[in-house]
């Protein structure tokens, strides 16, 4: 009960630290979702998307690993697959105990509904959708997951993200159900498993301001695909780059 009360109160705090003003009615679901699978925002069990809750695929598998998942099957669904067209379809079995029949997903993939930072990725972005939806089936989650939303094939880029005039946004913020510019960089940091703190030192010194809340949209948005191209050209690589930036802030210190 103890663990429980913690976590409610650092999902509140963290909620309130990332997104600001947080309507009440949607704390009170971040409030029963935590108290229901014991999701952490802290650890990235769940994200806040165009004032929503999306739970994601690593909540999902320590959701799993918690109730003592049996295992999960997955595989192509090759008459729907199309290779030359980067289309890809996967079926997800999750055993929830030794005589589970099992819980059924499918996931799909494509060049027309996955966000251009995961482009070319259409195979693996299919395999999560599937694992995803069979696990909320599996252990009763009604909320999407962030892997499953299907972004229009036309964000390409930050300067895809204009807002209408009559509506108030942050600077890095969404309108018509695209990715904030936040939103794509957390979830460029969970796929290739980055330290969100070096990130942030990286794209400071990037965009040439003391903290990346100071630089422009512009300035974000163009960091946001050079992090992309750097992680999948060579994800080492750019850990030894980050890894560069822990070392100056200890001399600085």
């Amino acid at each position: 009960m103890r663990t429980r009360t913690r976590l409610i109160r650092s999902n509140l705090k963290h909620a309130r630290a990332a997104w600001g003003h947080i309507p009440s009615l949607t704390l009170r679901a971040l409030d029963e979702l935590t108290r229901k699978y014991h999701l952490s925002l802290a650890l990235g069990d769940v994200n806040y998307i165009n004032e929503r809750w999306y739970v994601t695929h690593a909540g999902l598998l320590r959701l799993a690993e918690r109730r003592c998942c049996l295992g999960i099957r997955v595989q192509p669904v090759r008459e729907f697959c199309d290779f030359s067209s980067c289309r890809w379809v996967f079926k997800a079995i999750v055993y929830k105990t030794a005589g589970s029949k099992g819980f059924v997903g499918y996931g799909d993939a494509d060049a027309s509904n996955v966000s251009s930072l995961v482009r070319g990725a259409e195979m693996r972005v299919a395999e999560t959708r599937a694992v995803n939806r069979a696990l909320r089936k599996a252990y009763g989650i009604g909320l999407c997951s962030v892997e499953e939303l299907g972004w229009p094939s036309s964000v390409s880029g930050p300067s895809d993200n204009h807002a209408r005039p009559s509506e108030p946004r942050a600077s890095n913020g969404a309108n018509n159900g695209h990715p904030r510019l936040r939103d794509k960089l957390c979830l460029l940091i969970r796929k290739y498993e980055l330290d969100p703190t070096l990130v942030k030192r990286y794209a400071a010194d990037f965009c040439g301001t003391e903290a990346l809340r100071d630089a422009s949209r512009d300035l974000v948005g163009a960091f946001i695909s050079r992090l992309a191209e750097e992680a999948a050209k060579d994800r080492t690589a750019l850990v030894c780059k980050l890894n560069s930036y822990n070392q100056l802030a200890e001399v600085k210190s």
